[in-house]
């Protein structure tokens, strides 16, 4: 089977606003350098919100969010033919994402990275979303420029 005869992922982005209007975004502990916003897997009967709620719980360690919009197009992304994960990069093309806007509710300190095992980011910070597209790893930079679009008009 060919890398593209096989399905996408589906999977949900958070878009994690703080009062300021800043978004969350965390460096990836498996790539130094590379940061991003919290994104996974929409598990088998999950919806949309659930599935938001969960990897917010999961990658940030909080729950203390309100949902402002949902997208209502779906954003695509190949996988480059060098990467290599495991369970994933042999089952899927690429992800699917349905990207969510939340409003951080909580403050800093309810932050917690190390809330679930394994935890995906080393540490995190606050950034305008234009700046997204310059930290995040080369291949999902255009999927980033989609996301900005999408909730450029986000406002707290």
């Amino acid at each position: 089977m060919t890398q593209s005869s096989l399905p996408y992922r589906p999977c949900v982005g958070i878009t994690l606003f703080n009062s300021q209007g800043l978004v969350f975004v965390g460096e990836r502990i498996d790539t130094p350098g590379a940061w991003q916003m919290p994104q996974g897997g929409v598990d088998e009967g999950e919806d949309i919100i659930t599935a938001a709620q969960r990897e917010l719980a999961e990658e940030v360690g909080t729950n203390q969010a309100d949902i402002i919009r949902i997208a209502e197009t779906t954003v695509r992304y190949d996988f480059p033919p060098e990467l290599s994960i495991k369970n994933l990069t042999n089952r899927y093309r690429g992800q699917e994402q349905t990207w969510v806007a939340m409003r951080f509710t909580g403050s800093d300190e309810d932050i917690r990275l190390d809330a679930h095992d394994p935890a995906e980011f080393s540490r995190w910070q606050w950034v305008h979303l234009s700046q997204t597209v310059d930290l995040i790893v080369p291949f999902k930079r255009e999927t980033y420029r989609k996301i900005i679009s999408l909730f450029q008009d986000v406002t707290i």
